[in-house]
């Protein structure tokens, strides 16, 4: 049964989403704080925090988790493995938030900065 697996769908078909989606978490990894709207950010970010719970592990299979996910990106994995993953190792989650900024001044969309803590 699929009780309580609702996901954000963010006004995309499937395939789009899941682009976005790792799109978003290659930035997040590579610049470690990113500007996005709120929504975006609430999507994004369950899936950042499985993605480092994987670097966590560090094996073989957890690093070829993170580049299917990652659509192959060697240098974000890489990236992720050996300095944002050491970073949280006594950590339990909890590795990024979500700080508001305001709306935005063109369409009045809440705008957040999502970074790693």
């Amino acid at each position: 049964m699929r009780h309580q697996k609702t996901r954000h769908k963010l006004s995309r078909d499937s395939a789009h989403r899941k682009a976005l989606l790792a799109n978003l978490c290659k930035e997040v990894i590579q610049h470690e704080r990113i500007k996005t709207t709120e929504a975006k950010a609430k999507a994004v970010k369950p899936e950042l925090e499985q993605l480092i719970t994987l670097a966590k592990r560090g094996d073989l299979h957890a690093r070829r988790q993170a580049l299917s996910a990652l659509n192959q990106d060697k240098f974000t994995v890489h990236k992720l493995f050996e300095e944002v993953a050491p970073r949280y190792a006594d950590r339990p989650g909890g590795y990024a938030r979500i700080l508001k900024l305001g709306p935005r001044a063109g369409d009045a969309t809440e705008m957040v900065f999502l970074e790693l803590v």
